[in-house]
């Protein structure tokens, strides 16, 4: 029973291998299209012949513009029950698709000039079932050719779309298309990061001015250019007429060479050599004079200016590479190696292209170079990473260093002002020191010196006698108050005041009144400014007990309107208040003081003001 189970799964496993082999033999494979006949209109002349693709426009007709109709014919065996398709590796600039009569697909518009360009990618036409017909069918294809465009056709391929667009047209997008974006973003990436490093990394260099290191800057610059060239595969339609757009990839393209060699003309130190220092003039001709040939070759529709000059251009490359690689192999470092194995791998492949492309007949080729520059941005990355590395364990270093002695300037400075503070303590004492006896001197001595000169004369009363040694005796307890007083307190100094002069005031049989209220600090009252309030207040009290013949003195100090106000007032007999005192009004202005007087018989006011 088990054999004969296994006989009959054997006879299944069979019979279905040989349905399917029976069904991959029924289906048709890709069919490839290498013959067409192409009818071509150049200045409104009409020419048709058989030819093998690929179809090089600009080798043919020597870069002018015109219009070319291919005819392909191919048979299909029998109708497919599988969907179509055609891979079209190249094809431009602008073209339209059709079969058997109906159209496909347009790419651009074929009307206008120098407009959209479709050869820079592949491009799958999918083909519905209906068109195809068993037996002859026809493909056509229809182009625009505009100048130096790489204009033409190159082998086409139609059949089942599994193969056609999976096998085909996807692996070559991914290297023509999908490559293209991501050289484009390494690029930006690596133009990036050395342009932020050539920013952020300022030195100060031996003649003492801040510098940039150029090798992040040339490197930016070469990445930025590159990848602007690079992107031109992305865009069919440029953003700028055709003219204008062509010289610009370019002169990305020298701009790119050119920066690459200005990287390795300092990276090779040529810059520090006043010998070397030409070397630069060749590389400025690059750029200047690919802008001036391409400008000359897309408006004279005349290929060989651009295609002379390159050759031009790949001889100063190649003459540089090995200029550098000479130099290299002499002082060898790992970053110059590097830079010497990607340059010489670049440079052959540059020539390559200009032999494939701008020579040769072939038609559908990509450039090389555009992956070899990966070789060039991995290197330029490797080297600012490199020196960016090398840049920060040296500049910790300077830090440390810095940190060390910035200590040691802190310890240096901490001592010595400990010393100016001990200094600066000696000399508030002595300045103290000074203002007292200057105090005394004025205040103390002044009253004494009158004392003597009225016991000199013999003409003093006892009783005026008494009242000067009084006065200088209360000025120098009030000079020695003024020591503790907190500067602005008008109401401590009030008190001391009071405190002083109250006995005094009593003894001469002068009722006091007492109006004082709590007072803000003043703020323009400095210790200075505080000690002569003190006695300009002294002063107008000393006034009132010597000359007013008064029975009352009231003291009233209050706060409103934003200032503090004192008044000193007596019922004595008063005086001209027209003739202020100059004691009163020199120190009053001294201490930014309103003064004001009022006086009468019985009412005298001493007004003081602060804002």
């Amino acid at each position: 029973m088990l054999r004969r189970l296994a006989f009959l799964c054997l006879l299944g496993l069979a019979a279905l291998f040989a349905a399917g082999s029976a069904g991959a033999a029924g289906a048709q494979s890709p069919i490839e299209l290498r013959r067409a006949t192409v009818t071509t209109t150049i200045d409104g002349v009409v020419q048709t012949e058989t030819v093998d693709l690929s179809y090089h426009w600009d080798r043919r007709h020597h870069g002018r513009t015109g219009f070319a109709s291919f005819d392909l014919p191919f048979t299909v065996e029998a109708l497919p029950e599988v969907p179509w398709g055609v891979f079209i590796p190249r094809a431009g600039s602008a073209f339209e698709v059709k079969l058997n009569g109906a159209l496909l697909q347009a790419y651009g518009d074929l009307s206008q000039s120098n407009r959209a360009d479709y050869a820079k990618a592949p491009v799958y036409v999918p083909v519905p079932g209906r068109l195809l017909k068993a037996g002859e069918n026809l493909l056509q294809i229809r182009i625009r050719a505009d100048s130096e465009r790489r204009a033409g056709l190159s082998r086409v391929t139609i059949g089942p779309a599994a193969p056609v667009r999976t096998a085909l047209f996807e692996s070559a997008y991914a290297w023509r298309f999908t490559g293209s974006v991501l050289l484009t973003a390494f690029s930006l990436i690596v133009g990036s990061i050395a342009l932020a490093l050539w920013f952020t990394q300022v030195d100060t260099g031996a003649i003492g001015r801040r510098q940039r290191d150029p090798i992040y800057f040339w490197a930016a610059v070469a990445e930025f250019c590159w990848a602007v060239r690079v992107a031109d595969a992305m865009i069919p339609e440029p953003p700028l007429p055709w003219q204008l757009w062509g010289v610009l990839m370019a002169g990305c393209y020298a701009g790119w060479a050119a920066s690459a060699m200005m990287f390795c003309y300092h990276l090779a130190d040529w810059a520090q050599n006043p010998r070397t220092r030409w070397v630069r003039w060749p590389m400025a001709a690059v750029v200047a004079g690919t802008v001036v040939f391409t400008w000359l070759a897309l408006n004279r529709e005349e290929p060989r200016w651009l295609t002379a000059w390159l050759a031009v251009e790949i001889g100063i490359v190649v003459g540089f590479v090995i200029a550098f690689a000479v130099a290299t192999a002499r002082r060898p470092t790992v970053e110059r190696l590097l830079v010497a194995g990607a340059a010489l791998v670049t440079v052959a492949f540059g020539t390559r292209d200009w032999l494939v492309i701008r020579l040769s007949d072939a038609y559908g080729e990509t450039t090389w170079v555009r992956y070899s520059s990966v070789m060039f941005g991995v290197a330029l990355l490797l080297i600012v990473l490199r020196r960016f590395h090398f840049a920060s364990v040296q500049a910790r270093g300077w830090v440390k260093t810095l940190a060390d002695r910035v200590a040691q300037r802190e310890r240096e400075l901490a001592s010595t002002y400990a010393e100016l503070e001990e200094v600066a303590r000696d000399q508030a004492r002595t300045h103290e020191r000074e203002r007292i006896l200057r105090d005394m001197h004025d205040g103390v001595g002044s009253h004494i010196s009158s004392a003597i000169r009225q016991l000199q004369s013999g003409q003093t009363s006892p009783e005026e006698l008494l009242r000067t040694l009084r006065d200088s005796l209360d000025q120098l307890k009030l000079s020695i108050d003024s020591i503790h007083l907190p500067p602005g307190d008008v109401g401590a100094l009030l008190a001391a005041l009071r405190y002083r002069l109250e006995p005094r005031l009593a003894a001469a049989d002068i009722a006091f009144e007492w109006g004082v209220d709590e007072l803000p600090p003043v703020a323009q009252l400095d210790a200075h400014a505080t000690r002569q309030l003190q006695f300009l207040l002294f002063e107008a009290i000393s006034n009132v007990l010597q000359h007013a013949h008064a029975s009352a003195l009231r003291i009233e100090a209050d706060a409103r309107g934003g200032g503090v106000h004192l008044r000193v007032i007596d019922n004595g007999v008063g005086f001209d208040a027209s003739e202020v005192p100059k004691a009163l009004s020199k120190r009053a202005a001294a201490i930014g003081a309103r003064l004001a007087l009022e006086s009468r018989p019985g009412r005298t006011v001493v007004q003081l003001g602060f804002d």
